[in-house]
């Protein structure tokens, strides 16, 4: 079947009153960008409710690939689309029932199956309405293909007919990722390590609208390279629903070895923990973003119960905390981390920093009294190495 148009379903956005013209431009403007890099010509309308795609000389399945890359968008729907003729009117009944029949005959070769035609008229200058002119191409179909049978309940197919300034008919809903087109809600900092967690983490809160800047904090020599750039690999993961990410590189190496040796090595992942939260903080701060968010979830690991959250949040003034994760079993979020393929690449043996320095046995609930009281042991250099680390900061635009 040779389609030349989609139909392009959203959820939310639509419920946005006197705004929801923001969003759907917001949309637009996503899948124009995923479109970019697809061979074809694409031309957008947007129309009562409705966002059409019109694409000419374009690859299928690599629009299609583009397309599950946009949040905001829950179905896709390939689509024939019917002109007006010279008159500028629309096909009577007895030419849409032929469009509809071979629209049939295009995409099931199999016609042993039960269906249902619903039609949408939107102009309502068209001579029947929506139930009438449903009742004669159903009447037309079952006349063609003897072995198709009506259920308006249960149907195998659904044949969507839709009579506006065009006719669009169409059957299939291709899922998409849902949630809100990106840059409606703001932007905000990713701690993006190299585990499966941070960069799920992010993708959450990017679907809900979130522009994504990330902070990977690198220890040099005691990471390598690869490890670097099995980070950088997951932001491009992260950018390819987001558009470009911003990462930012941390030199952490000083800063863990001072802690290392101030500090007791039971609490070693917490106060590194709180100075990665301090550090993220101030980027967020300096670039614009309006939250930070982390891969943590409830008792995953010792840095992760709710006396060790409290713990580093404490560090944190002026921003909120978002952890989209922090109620998930590590098989729900693996199962994510694989169907956004981020998976075979978090798992690839490059330790990170946080790993590299972890204590035997690490102190599970720390008191943020005896915290506070151990972290006057930095007093001297902190603030130095802090303000290095920022002043070095490697920027990476990753696309």
């Amino acid at each position: 079947m040779q389609y030349h148009a989609f139909v392009i379903k959203y959820a939310e956005i639509g419920i946005k009153g006197k705004n929801r013209y923001l969003f759907e431009e917001a949309l637009v403007s996503q899948m124009e960008r995923v479109l970019k890099n697809v061979e074809g010509t694409f031309k957008f309308f947007r129309v009562s409710g409705r966002i059409y795609l019109n694409a000419k000389g374009f690859d299928f399945d690599e629009t299609i690939a583009a397309l599950q890359t946009v949040f905001g968008i829950t179905g896709i729907c390939p689509a024939v689309c019917i002109e007006r003729d010279g008159d500028n009117k629309l096909p009577d009944i007895d030419a849409l029932s032929k469009e509809v029949i071979k629209f049939i005959d295009g995409v099931y070769p199999d016609k042993n199956k039960t269906f249902k035609i619903k039609v949408r008229r939107v102009d309502k200058t068209y001579p029947l309405d929506s139930m009438e002119a449903a009742a004669e191409i159903g009447a037309r179909v079952l006349d063609a293909y003897e072995e198709m049978k009506v259920d308006v309940r249960n149907p195998e197919i659904l044949i969507n007919v839709e009579i506006r300034e065009k006719v669009n008919i169409y059957s299939e809903i291709i899922p998409g990722p849902g949630g809100m087109p990106t840059g409606t809600s703001g932007k905000a900092c990713l701690l993006l390590s190299g585990g499966i967690d941070s960069p799920v983490a992010g993708y959450m809160i990017a679907k809900r609208g979130a522009k994504i800047e990330a902070v990977y904090f690198n220890a040099p020599p005691y990471t390598s390279e690869r490890a670097k750039q099995k980070v950088i690999d997951l932001a491009k993961v992260i950018a390819k629903y987001t558009g470009k990410v911003k990462l930012h590189i941390i030199n952490f190496t000083d800063i863990q070895m001072y802690i290392y040796e101030k500090c007791p090595h039971d609490e070693l992942t917490i106060i590194m923990r709180r100075y990665m939260m301090r550090i993220a903080d101030m980027i967020a701060n300096k670039t614009g973003c309006m939250g930070l968010i982390t891969g943590e979830s409830i008792g995953q690991v010792a840095s992760q119960t709710m006396e060790s959250l409290m713990a580093t949040d404490e560090v944190v003034e002026d921003m909120p905390v978002y952890r989209p994760l922090i109620a998930f079993d590590k098989q729900d979020i693996v199962d994510i981390s694989l169907k956004i393929d981020a998976y075979e690449t978090s798992i690839l043996p490059y330790e990170d920093c946080c790993t590299i320095f972890v204590a035997k046995h690490p102190v599970t609930k720390p008191r943020l009294p005896v915290i506070r009281a151990h972290e006057k042991n930095l007093q001297e250099k902190i603030d130095e190495l802090v303000q290095t680390a920022l002043d070095t900061d490697e920027v990476l635009e990753i696309e």
